[in-house]
């Protein structure tokens, strides 16, 4: 397989306050493009885009494209079963809402230290096992968001899991959170192929600072500033498959570009990727990757990754002389169907989930003193 995927997480939508409207007449013109260049590898999972995303993966794929013809993998989130039952219950559901007779790779979804315990409470691991055996599933591993401690002792307890998902890119490769370059290392050592996920990590890496800009159109024109992000995460050894959530026509083009005749980093392009997180952590305000996960239980329903968005963008402007941005405007706009930041009851249900360990309560008081009025 070539080593773009595509990830059907942030697909393009026809209203931008429901992520579950999403316009399935664009998605079949991604998919076509995606398929027409040699790409075949598609990942879902059962939440992604307000829980639309895998019906349709089987409007835009699986109903139009034989069933040979492409990978599909999903998902099973500990958030959504409370028994051992639970576990069948979603598989079945998510192969009705595919229609696809079997997944090619399935994942025990979102694997960290607090979400570990309920896997091996249910036997998740094993579970997945036997759908293997029964010709349900080609592939099975698990997605992980924690340290690369923990990863070692789950691979040494867990050697039948097949490969890993992680959070790779240069921005977060030496971070003491994410622990990309640690956690792919660990994968390595137990010789695990490696799945990316978050290569630009929710748009932070296509959307960067002017300085960093340059670095990258002075060393080469013609190449697009994402394409640098999905580059570094393909040039590792070991990695079998890079995922981009790519949400329109020209992201995928951009990728396609970069992609279909994939040539790894030098040693100088590499050296660029990390002088660029540098100045780019040195700037940014939330290393949100814009996931979601925060959102679903949130009781107050907090647009909590685009409250984000909108402040790190204020942030990277200069606002003792603009004063207000129409990022305020956007936050209203949102505010009118969502929470706002000043809504946030406390509870830590945010930050539970967050794949990132965000300090999300906190970020939010910084936000409404920001714009809320």
């Amino acid at each position: 397989m070539k080593k773009l995927g595509f990830g059907l997480m942030r697909l393009p939508v026809l209203d931008k306050t429901d992520a579950a409207n999403v316009d399935i007449e664009h998605v079949k013109k991604m998919v076509d493009l995606f398929i027409e260049k040699g790409f075949t590898y598609f990942d879902t999972a059962w939440m992604y885009n307000g829980f639309a995303s895998e019906g349709v993966a089987k409007a835009a794929l699986v109903d139009r494209y034989p069933r040979d013809s492409f990978t599909l993998a999903t998902k099973l989130h500990a958030g959504f079963f409370d028994s051992l039952e639970g576990r069948d219950e979603v598989f079945n559901a998510q192969l009705e809402k595919t229609g696809a007779g079997y997944f090619d790779y399935y994942l025990i979804h979102g694997v960290e230290s607090s979400m570990l315990p309920k896997y091996e409470e249910f036997d998740c691991f094993n579970w997945l096992l036997e759908k293997k055996a029964q010709g349900l599933v080609k592939h099975a591993g698990f997605s992980f968001h924690d340290s690369a401690e923990l990863l070692d002792e789950i691979l040494t307890k867990h050697p039948e899991m097949e490969f890993v998902q992680l959070q790779i890119n240069y921005l977060d490769w030496e971070s003491q959170w994410v622990q990309s370059r640690a956690c792919y290392e660990v994968a390595v050592k137990h010789n695990k192929p490696v799945i990316v996920m978050e290569p630009v990590k929710g748009g932070t890496l296509a959307q960067v600072p002017a300085e960093v800009e340059k670095l990258f159109k002075d060393y080469d024109p013609g190449l697009s500033v994402p394409s640098w992000a999905i580059r570094f995460a393909a040039s590792l050894d070991n990695v079998m498959m890079v995922l981009s959530g790519m949400s329109n026509l020209e992201q995928m083009e951009d990728n396609i570009s970069n992609m279909a005749d994939f040539k790894p980093l030098t040693d100088e392009e590499k050296e660029l990727c990390h002088k660029a997180a540098d100045i780019i952590n040195a700037q940014i305000a939330v290393p949100c990757t814009g996931c979601s996960y925060c959102t679903e239980g949130c009781p107050k329903k907090i647009a909590i990754p685009q409250y984000f968005s909108l402040y790190n963008e204020d942030m990277r402007e200069n606002m003792e002389e603009k004063g207000w941005t129409v990022n305020f405007t956007n936050y209203d706009i949102l505010a009118g169907k969502f929470g706002k930041a000043k809504d946030c009851l406390a509870c830590g249900k945010c930050e539970g989930v967050c794949p990132q360990h965000l300090p999300i309560i906190e970020n939010l008081k910084a936000v409404s003193k920001h714009f809320d009025h």
